[in-house]
């Protein structure tokens, strides 16, 4: 009995990547998919609403953290100046009561939620033999609302991902075939530590990796624990591709929980970000579609 059951939760965890399985079970699945009538069409809200949302957060946990980024502002003193000022300006908060020199620096959950108006953090599930979900533990989260993103080293197409994939739940695939491996234990983990060290210039972290620790620098970066949807748990949040512009601070960069695995190549950072599709409030658990069919 025990062996039944060791098999029959591998096949619970496996049968999403199996494509007859998936063929045959797609017509009873209708309320756990998500459909697009074309890629194009695959954005809840705007690429210009999701760089302001991650804009707003990051700047906050950039002035949070100053008394830490003095190497950084002393190389950019425009830069420094700009933080400077916009300390003073920003209507008062808790978040810039203390002096600059960092009296007092405030959570990465405690920023979230005084620029956002939520905060969410990894939690046991409320469906039966999920393991770990992702939960609103504070605050409101309106429709619309960038609640999360989805951690990783990021695979174009034809690059080598094998044995990352062994045994991966964590392997996101993008409309474009682009692959983002969420996972913060064992290979994917080294993967992505190695690659976001070599892309590292000076004091300028070109990634976040505190992703893969417990108190991530970037509370958003959860993304890879949202559960899929069930009939009794409707989705309330979808994926949504977000290229990094080159015009993305590159002080910022820090907080992108994100890195390419081949660096030599040209082309934008993919990121991937939860957007919500209905209100969520306080204390509810966060919920995905893990298959978008474009027809």
């Amino acid at each position: 009995a025990a062996m039944l059951g060791a098999l029959r939760r591998r096949w619970d965890a496996y049968k999403y990547r199996f494509v007859p399985w998936l063929a045959l079970n797609l017509r009873r699945k209708r309320r756990t998919l998500r459909y697009v009538p074309e890629s194009s069409q695959d954005k809840i809200i705007s690429d210009e609403d999701v760089f302001e949302t991650l804009l707003k957060l990051f700047k906050a946990l950039f002035i949070n953290d100053l008394s830490r980024q003095e190497h950084i502002l002393s190389l950019l003193p425009e830069v420094k100046c700009k933080y400077l000022g916009l300390l003073t300006e920003q209507k008062p908060s808790k978040l810039n009561l203390c002096d600059h020199q960092g009296q007092h620096v405030f959570s990465p959950e405690e920023v979230l939620f005084d620029v956002l108006g939520f905060s969410i953090t990894r939690d046991q599930s409320s469906l039966v033999s999920a393991g770990t979900g992702v939960f609103v533990t504070k605050g409101f989260v309106p429709k619309g609302t960038v609640v999360s993103m989805y951690p990783g080293t990021v695979y174009r197409k034809h690059e080598p991902i094998f044995f990352q994939s062994l045994g991966n739940p964590f392997i996101f695939r993008c409309i474009d075939g682009v692959l983002i491996d969420g996972n913060d234990k064992g290979l994917s983990r080294s993967v992505y530590r190695s690659c976001s060290r070599r892309d590292q210039l000076g004091p300028f972290q070109m990634s976040d990796e505190s992703w893969l620790t417990a108190a991530p620098q970037n509370p958003l970066a959860v993304g890879q624990y949202v559960n899929n949807c069930s009939h009794e748990k409707a989705a309330n949040v979808c994926y949504q591709e977000f290229d990094v512009p080159e015009y993305f601070p590159v002080e910022l960069k820090q907080y992108l929980p994100n890195i390419v695995y081949s660096h030599d190549i040209e082309s934008l950072l993919r990121c991937v970000v939860l957007v919500t599709l209905r209100d969520i409030k306080q204390g509810e658990e966060l919920f995905s579609n893990y298959y978008t069919v474009i027809n």
